[in-house]
């Protein structure tokens, strides 16, 4: 396990940056928050946030294993970080 899948804002920052990495999927995640980049990025550590993000991942499978495979973590270490952030 690697340190980083214990570590509920980083797992949430990575996978934000990685939703972010891909424009259709950063335009998606935009629309379903309603955030314009400069809020996301001013609020980009808020674990809410993180929160939102990893679930947006979690609504749709495809996208949370591609990017559980693309941080070398487990799908579930995404739903665990995104429990974790809901609860802080």
């Amino acid at each position: 396990m690697h340190a980083s899948e214990t570590n509920p804002e980083a797992i949430g920052l990575q996978a934000l940056a990685w939703t972010l990495g891909d424009s259709a999927r950063a335009a998606r995640l935009l629309d379903l928050t309603g955030l314009d980049p400069a809020e996301l990025r001013a609020r980009a550590a808020d674990p809410s946030l993180l929160a939102a993000a990893l679930g947006f991942l979690e609504a749709y499978e495809p996208d949370l294993i591609a990017c559980a495979d693309a941080l070398d973590v487990k799908p579930a270490a995404l739903v665990a970080a995104r429990r974790a952030l809901e609860n802080a």
